[in-house]
């Protein structure tokens, strides 16, 4: 075998590795998407205290995110990526086990401590270890991995939601029928043992190892990354990292400084940007909007399967693309894509109606009584919004929220499939563009001296954007309705294709020192 292939294959094993992480984030955000509709009646939570219990998990990694950097910067990459694994398995336990809402929002909060922490160390280690041929597919695998774990997670609430139905012994013996939504949440902990384990096969960080002057560490480590160019490679390092010894007079103040405004106003820009998009949205709530199309519970869930695996193979796709087309051509494509399909899903919910049928018959909900529901047989409603308002009103607000979506199934008329399409067109899109070259980007951008800390600030605006996004869409879709939502997503992703055709440049095949060299020092010396 030669060396090339020996490098090349030691370095795609070792990112596989720590790309676990992202599987495991991918898992524990979207696996949520089907409990919400089972902890939503069991706790009596509102429409806010829903999307806490969605958002919850980002809150707190948007706290890891703008602290993992730094901490990674002093005990190492490595180190913070094996505490990542410990709490998710952590919280994947606690969550199955919650007697309450309070104490189920404290254990998916531990797990997000985990997920900012891997969302931000893993493409780090990961671009520091590579080679810059490599370097655009070996970060890819991190989101890669991240949307596998979101197919996983859908598949494995529809198997559970599946098996639940079933008579068979062993069903019955482990409550899974009873308890579906606790066992949705606990068997992330199978994968995040294996994580934590096999962190023990990585090493450290080459430019970590620099950065804390241990250079023949750093160069045995480069050696089988690159082989015979890794004395080069380590003295392009020490350059590097002498100068911003020169330049800083501490990695806050060269973070802000003027000759890295650039770099950081793309990197700012571009987190919030992913988010406000409404990937997560759409993600931790898919089996919620399908219902909204009037398709039903099951089918919903087949449905946000499809999602996961669209998301999955357009994420292979733009890992071969990344490194050919460009990390600019990708955004600006899947960016424009992103603003078709929101267009389309806002068209299609707008000119959805709503009537339930006008005799009450067996396909009601059996524990609906007919008067409760006589008043509003036969009505027209031209909105969501007013068909909702109707039934609160008639129903009250917790028998309106138990029995929304079979009567949302009952009334509406609405072209589902065109929702469908918009929906999977929009992850497609989302999938070869801003979601792994967000991450590239802020691996490559970033001076060595200040990477951890900067990344730290860039994921914690990305994690802010999630957040909110995830806790008020159940409250938009509520008081804006669908139509309105989903129009609002497709107008801020119209900004960030403006925004990348005229200020974000092309990185590929670039080393690190050179896209430092390009974009920092030559701003700082002009």
């Amino acid at each position: 075998m030669s060396t090339i292939s020996k490098t090349t294959l030691f370095t795609v094993r070792i990112s596989l590795i720590v790309a676990l992480g992202g599987f495991l984030m991918g898992f524990d955000a979207s696996v949520i998407s089907g409990v919400i509709k089972f902890i939503e009646p069991e706790f009596g939570l509102t429409k806010l205290e829903l999307g806490w219990a969605v958002s919850s998990l980002t809150l707190t990694s948007t706290l890891a995110m703008l602290t993992a950097g730094p901490i990674s910067d002093r005990i190492g990459r490595k180190a913070v990526l094996r505490w990542a694994g410990f709490l998710y398995a952590l919280s994947a336990i606690l969550s199955a086990l919650a007697p309450t809402f309070t104490l189920l929002v404290i254990a998916r909060m531990i797990g997000g401590l985990g997920v900012g922490a891997s969302l931000i160390i893993a493409p780090m280690y990961i671009a520091e270890l590579s080679p810059p041929r490599l370097r655009g597919r070996m970060v890819s695998f991190n989101q890669l991995n991240i949307v596998l774990g979101i197919s996983v997670a859908f598949f494995t609430n529809y198997l559970i939601l599946q098996w639940g139905k079933s008579d068979a012994a062993w069903v019955e013996s482990l409550g899974i029928g009873q308890h579906n939504w606790r066992w949705m949440l606990g068997i992330e902990a199978i994968p995040a043992i294996l994580y934590f384990l096999a962190l023990f096969l990585v090493p450290r960080s080459p430019r970590w190892l620099a950065m804390k002057g241990r250079f023949e560490a750093a160069l045995a480590i480069m050696r089988q990354t690159v082989g015979e160019a890794a004395s080069k490679q380590l003295e392009e390092v020490k350059a590097s990292l002498q100068q911003d010894d020169k330049k800083k007079t501490g990695q806050l103040t060269l973070l802000f400084s003027k000759p890295v405004r650039l770099v950081l106003i793309i990197g700012l820009v571009v987190a919030a940007i992913q988010q406000l998009t409404g990937i997560n949205a759409v993600f931790f709530y898919a089996p919620t909007i399908f219902e909204q199309t009037g398709i039903g519970t099951d089918a919903s869930f087949v449905q946000a399967i499809f999602v996961g695996l669209t998301n999955l193979v357009f994420t292979l796709v733009a890992i071969v693309l990344i490194d050919k087309a460009g990390r600019k051509f990708l955004l600006a494509s899947g960016l424009a894509g992103i603003v078709i399909a929101m267009a389309i899903l806002g068209y299609g919910f707008s000119s959805a109606t709503y009537q339930l049928p006008d005799t009450y018959d067996e396909s009601f909900p059996a524990e609906l009584e007919q008067a409760a529901v006589a008043p509003l047989l036969g009505q027209a409603f031209s909105t969501d919004l007013a068909f909702k308002d109707a039934l609160r009103k008639q129903l009250g607000d917790q028998e309106a929220q138990k029995h929304e979506s079979a009567l949302t199934t009952l009334s509406i008329t609405i072209n589902a499939n065109l929702v469908l399409f918009a929906i999977i067109f929009f992850v497609a899109s989302f999938a070869v563009s801003i979601g792994p070259v967000m991450w590239v980007l802020f691996s490559e951008l970033f001076p060595n001296a200040i990477r951890g800390l900067a990344i730290s600030v860039v994921g914690f605006v990305n994690s802010v954007c999630s957040f909110l996004v995830q806790l008020v869409f159940p409250w938009e879709l509520a008081n804006l309705g669908n139509s309105t939502t989903f129009l609002l997503f497709g107008g801020f992703a119209a900004i960030g294709l403006l925004f990348t055709l005229l200020v974000i440049p092309e990185t590929k095949g670039k080393s690190l020192e050179e896209i430092e060299a390009k974009l920092v020092t030559q701003k700082q010396t002009s």
